[in-house]
Formats: C-alpha cells, structure tokens, sequence
C-alpha cells in the first residue's frame, strides 16, 4: 500500500441525490469522497478523518482512509481466523501436531464470543470444533446437524480478531487454556503447549494485518509450576520388577510371546512406543555375543485416519524433536539382542521389515499391546499393587530404563543422548532419580581425593 500523511478535509456539502450529504477529502495528491443519507453520519465520518490525522496516523492513498478504519474493514472473526491459522500450519504439521493445535483452538474459540447465549453443550462445542471445524481434511464433508448447528453458531457470535487488543479479552482466553472440560486444572506442559499455539495464532494475525502487535507479552499472565514434569518412582518399576513383568507378557501364550520383545525394546534400549512400532530387521544389528545396537530412525504415532495425510491411524514422521533424517544409535545389552534374535527366528518379519505386526501384518496397535500389558501387571505385581501407579502404563519401562541408567552411574549427557531428550530435560524430568545419586556421588569423589593421600591437619 502506499501510504500518505498529507491529509485534507473539506466541509460537507448538500446535494440532490439520493445521499444528499456529502464528504470530500484528499490524501496526498488523491481526491476522495463518499455520501451519506444524513448529515449526522457525514459528521461522524469527518471526524474520524480528522481525529486519526490529527494523531499521526498513515492514510492509504488508494482508499483514503487512516490506517485504523481500514483495518477494521479488513477485520476477520476469531473464528475465520483461527480457521486460517490452521490451514496455514496443516501441510507442514504431523498428524500428532494437528490434533494439539485443533485442540488448543477448541479450547480458545469458546471465550472469544460476544456472549454465550444458545452456545450449546460444552461437549458438543467441543467435539464440533476439534473434530470438524479445525479439521481440513473433513471441511469438504458434511457435519451432522448437531454440529451444523454449533458452527453456524460460532461464525454469528465470535468477535472480531481485532478485540484482542484488549488484554482484559486475551487473560480471559489464556485463563481458558489452563482448564480441562471437567473443569479441572490442566497439566502445566498442556498448558503451556495451548499457549504457545494461542502465542503463534495471534503472531499471524499480526501478519496478517488484523492486529498491530501480539498483546500477549504484555499480560501479566504467569505459566503454572511444571512440578508435575517429574517422574514420580512410585511409577517406575525396579529391575527385577521389569523382569517379572517381561515374564508375565511371555506367559501370555502367542500373543505375548510376539510382544515381549516390544517391550524389551522399550524397556532395555529406552525406546518410545512408537519408535518401536516401526522398527525393522534392519535398523538392528544383533551379535551372536556381547551388545548390539539399534538404529532408531522413524517414529510411528497413532494420531487417528482423520489427521493423517495418508488416512491410516498411524503417522509416520522422523524422531521426535529431531530432523526427519536423524538417527539416535542406542546400544542394547545381550538379554536384549537374545530377545530380539529369537523374535526374528520364531515370527520373522513383515514384507517391509518390521518386526513387530498383528495377525494380519498391520502396525501394532496401542490398545492391543496395552491390553497384554494390563494383564502381565495383574500378575507379575504383588497383591494391591495392581492398582497403584506402579508400571501403570508400558512408556513407564522407558522411564525405568532411563533411572536404570543414571543409578547405575551413567553420565547423565550420554543418557540423554541414548534416551533422545535434550541434558536439560533430562534434570528436569528425572529430578528425583538424580537427587538419589548422592551416596554413590559421594563415594566417588571420596575414592578420588583419596588417591593423594590425607593432607595433614
């Protein structure tokens, strides 16, 4: 646009027609005008050219009009809005990624109305923005007339992009992003990835030209305390607990001697479950002796047909938090290679190489595993345990692997390596597993000022 700060405003003039009132001004070396039915509304719009000129505002030469008035008549709802936003993000995002930004503005959208009259059930709301309204793929199908309805609802009551320049509106909606559906207080790391979607929304919306800056940074808005983010080793079975619940998956008959090995993986190399799902003959190099390695290289997360490009339930995308071409090498002990060699001569491998498959040489599904899992803690658990948090779910062998890992002595920067995370998540999330070290911290430095004698006193 061109813009321009030489302004004139002439009187308003009367003619015959059928606007008689009418308003002349120029911008820059541009003559415009505009007629109105009364003379009230021509005052009111001179007025408003000469306020925003008189405050230093830029005119566009092509319209006429000061900066601020045609953003309005550029103005977008929230709603349209946050529609764009997630087409803009949808290509270049994972599955698993877009079901957490079609999440976060489902949890958003609701408080950014004019009011809430006939909003409908929260549940409803929910389920017809998640599931269609911030969904591409589906916004060439049909909603239901349920969902029909919540829509139509939103694109008539949300408020215009441009109100969240009132921070007031923007604590309101951040406040929002901290809640569950029940009502309860969401995880801090829900939390704050909600937040970091809203942050980003509203940056295209500068962008975009909706808003003149992002107003978040200037809410005095705190981020709740990520003390849950630690593990608590309640949940972390011991070494020999592991080797029992591995035993109980094996005594599962077909089923569970097919998944032991999965859990193996999980459990003595760290592994995610869906860097498992994926994994093939070939990324694994299986000694007849001694330790072997596996190459971890794609990640194989249950996302749902409807966020997938490809439209099966399982995404395929790089090493989480790493480039698509990454590689993390882990080595594995020998109970490990013996577990995976004998899966190799008893099942063999699916046509593409993966080791793991259902009957029908599908991807191994999370219920089903978890399903197996349930039971081997039923029995491997002592009496009562069962119901605690102990090994509750099959990701906690991982988190067993890791504290394995540090108690034994490991440095904690090759344990994050092998575990994929990055040194500072690694204090941050196994904290206490850290806090722990201290006796055998102790002895070693013991051991070492001890090599040069006791000074004398």
């Amino acid at each position: 646009m061109d813009w321009s700060y030489t302004v004139r405003v002439w009187s308003i003039r009367k003619r015959p027609y059928r606007k008689p009132f009418q308003l002349r001004w120029q911008v820059g070396e541009r003559a415009h005008s505009e007629s109105f039915l009364t003379a009230g509304l021509a005052e009111s719009r001179k007025a408003q050219l000469i306020t925003a000129a008189r405050a230093g505002e830029p005119f566009d030469v092509e319209s006429g009009l000061p900066k601020s008035l045609l953003r309005e008549q550029e103005d977008i709802s929230w709603y349209q809005h946050a529609r764009q936003y997630i087409e803009m993000k949808w290509p270049h995002s994972p599955a698993s990624t877009r079901k957490t930004l079609a999440e976060a503005m489902a949890t958003v959208t609701p408080v950014l109305v004019k009011d809430t009259q006939g909003m409908g059930d929260a549940r409803v709301v929910r389920a017809a923005l998640y599931g269609w309204a911030f969904n591409v793929k589906r916004w060439d199908e049909e909603p239901p007339p349920e969902y029909q309805a919540v829509l139509a609802w939103f694109e008539r009551k949300s408020k215009p992009t441009s109100a969240l320049a009132d921070r007031m509106l923007v604590r309101k909606a951040l406040d929002a992003l901290t809640r569950k559906l029940d009502g309860k207080t969401a995880a801090s790391s829900t939390i704050r990835r909600k937040r970091a979607i809203f942050h980003n929304a509203l940056v295209y919306a500068v962008d975009a030209g909706l808003l003149t800056e992002n107003p978040i940074p200037r809410v005095s808005w705190s981020l709740p305390e990520p003390v849950e983010e630690e593990i608590d080793p309640s949940c972390v079975p011991e070494p020999v607990q592991a080797a029992e619940l591995l035993n109980a998956v094996r005594a599962q008959g077909a089923r569970g001697r097919h998944l032991v090995a999965f859990f193996g993986c999980i459990y003595y190399a760290a592994a995610r479950p869906a860097e498992v799902v994926g994994l093939r003959q070939e990324d694994c190099t299986l000694p007849r002796r001694g330790w072997g390695l596996l190459q971890l290289q794609e990640t194989r997360p249950r996302a749902g047909a409807a966020w997938t490009d490809s439209g099966q339930a399982h995404d395929s995308r790089g090493l989480k938090h790493r480039s698509r071409r990454a590689v993390r090498p882990v080595p594995i002990p020998p109970e490990l290679v013996a577990m995976l060699r004998w899966h190799v001569t008893a099942h063999g491998v699916a046509p593409d190489g993966r080791l793991f498959r259902t009957l029908r040489g599908g991807l191994v599904q999370e219920s089903g595993y978890g399903e197996v899992w349930a039971r081997a803690r039923e029995k491997a658990l002592p009496a009562g345990a069962a119901k605690t948090l102990m090994a509750k779910r099959p990701y906690d062998l991982r988190h067993a692997a890791v504290s394995t890992w540090l108690s034994s002595g490991v440095e904690p920067q090759l344990v994050a390596k092998r575990a994929g995370h990055s040194v500072a998540v690694l204090f941050r999330v196994y904290a206490k597993f850290l806090g722990n070290a201290d006796e055998a911290a102790n002895a070693k430095i013991s051991a070492r000022l001890g090599e040069r004698g006791t000074p004398s006193p």
